[in-house]
């Protein structure tokens, strides 16, 4: 057991800041009643402890006293992703079982297909804040065993599944993120990313856990993440490479405030151009990798290895370990491919409904890898996205990341394609600012990949088609063809 986070951090200090949205101010103390009240109305709608409620909420300030609110009276929570289809949610609320949805009146129509899909309560946060208020039982204490939260997988290898997440995964994942970053005394964190994924979410438990600020936006905008960034007001913010690429285009030829000491960057090695911009402009990027279930970061490469270790996502966190299985599920030598395996106390303890990926205590992650002689982690790819090409294994993350080296190309996604030859070959579509032809960029790649590894053909279009987390899902790459014709 471990003191309720939020009662624990406003008793201790309470007149800190804990949440910034525009110009708006909550201290822990005034945070802490705001949320007791929105206990209260729960309570008041008969949701208990270990009822399961659903949130299709904006990143808005009363999603994070909601959030906190469920936490007090022992709910779990299922965090719905609000880029998908009502058809698509209602199988997640279907699945998770789930009683209840809170949600913003923007998905009020959304909200109504739902009903037509599933039978369950639904509240606007309007209706649930005016309802009759009950008295609360709050949790003085957290079973670190409990279920604190489900959010479910980006679906990228077939039916979406939910990932239980403890309060033991968010409290380990936390402390570790302590142990590698620190903690200092002006720190603040810039939210931009969804709190209905595992970033955002583990940013406001990281909050009150460290008893620092969040910076909240509603949704990620360049120009306003720059400008906070130059005020001196916030010293972390959680990225991924599309995010960090947009950031750097506007900023141009001006700096971050030197009191800006982390950015935390998920989704995927960058690319050698924007980790020498950053360098450059002296922003420490922290390249990461996690997931889902691992209720955020597990490995972490720090900014002075960066270059050194190009491509690499680091070492593991103080409590975690990593190993790497070959197909016969051997441990891998140094620099031999195999599946990526997990082990330590922020990894999640299954998914609902489903078969579990484990063996022998250790997570099988679904993904491609492998250790250098220091034990330096590069991630390949998902075993899902790999092209096989004329018995050739070609990972479409190193063609992408060729490609975004180019100085014409913000971004880039690469997918297999059947082919009567070879069986499947990659296709490559980019987000260009400046014009550059196929046959530029084909040269480009000729120089820096094998040749069974360069694309058959890149398609230019005007965006790539991304999940809430703003990661590329390759899996809708070929639909981007059919929209062309």
């Amino acid at each position: 057991m471990i003191p309720n986070w939020l009662l624990q951090r406003a008793h201790l200090t309470p007149k800190r800041a804990a949440l910034v949205f525009n110009e708006q101010t909550w201290t822990f103390q005034e945070m802490k009643e705001v949320i007791l009240d929105f206990a209260m109305n729960l309570t008041g709608l008969s949701i208990s402890h270990h009822s399961r409620v659903a949130i299709l909420m904006k990143n808005r300030p009363k999603t994070v006293f909601l959030i906190h609110a469920l936490q007090m009276i022992g709910a779990e929570i299922v965090f719905l992703n609000s880029r998908l289809t009502a058809s698509e949610l209602s199988y997640q609320i279907k699945d998770s079982h789930t009683t209840a949805l809170c949600y913003d009146r923007d998905f009020q129509a959304t909200v109504k297909e739902i009903e037509a899909f599933v039978e369950l309560k639904t509240y606007s946060i309007e209706r649930l804040t005016a309802s009759q208020k009950k008295s609360v039982n709050m949790r003085s204490e957290f079973d670190l065993d409990d279920i604190c939260s489900i959010m479910y997988t980006s679906g990228t290898t077939g039916k979406p599944k939910g990932v239980r997440q403890t309060y033991g995964n968010h409290w380990w994942s936390a402390i570790g993120s302590s142990l590698n970053l620190g903690i200092q005394e002006n720190d603040a964190w810039l939210c931009a990313v969804p709190l209905f994924h595992i970033s955002g979410l583990s940013i406001l438990m990281r909050s009150v856990i460290y008893g620092i600020p969040v910076y909240l936006l509603e949704e990620f905008n360049e120009k306003t993440a720059n400008t906070i960034l130059q005020s001196g007001k916030v010293t972390i913010m959680s990225v991924v490479t599309a995010m960090l690429n947009r950031m750097l285009t506007q900023l141009r030829d001006e700096v971050y405030h030197e009191n800006f000491r982390c950015m935390l960057l998920g989704g995927g090695p960058a690319p050698l151009p924007i980790l020498e911009k950053c360098a450059a402009k002296q922003i420490p990027v922290f390249q990461t990798y996690g997931m889902t279930e691992t209720a955020s970061q597990i490995v972490t490469l720090s900014p002075e290895d960066s270059l050194y270790k190009l491509g690499s996502a680091g070492k593991p966190l103080f409590p975690a370990q990593i190993k790497i299985l070959t197909s016969t599920e051997k441990e891998a030598k140094a620099r031999e491919t195999g599946e990526i395996a997990l082990k330590g106390p922020n990894i999640t303890p299954g998914y609902l409904n489903h078969e579990q990926s484990f063996r022998h205590g250790w997570f099988l992650t679904g993904d491609l890898g492998y250790l250098d002689e220091e034990g330096f982690l590069y991630v390949q790819d998902r075993r899902s996205d790999l092209i096989i090409s004329g018995g050739e294994n070609v990972y479409p993350a190193e063609i992408e990341a060729v490609l975004m080296a180019h100085d014409a190309v913000d971004e880039a996604g690469v997918t297999g394609m059947s082919d009567a030859t070879w069986g499947q070959v990659a296709y490559a579509f980019i987000v260009c600012h400046k014009e550059v032809t196929e046959e530029e960029l084909l040269s480009f790649c000729r120089g820096r990949l094998a040749s069974y590894k360069i694309p058959k053909k890149i398609i230019k279009v005007k965006e790539l088609p991304r999940n809430g987390a703003n990661k590329l899902e390759r899996k809708n790459l070929p639909l981007l063809i059919e929209g062309r014709k």
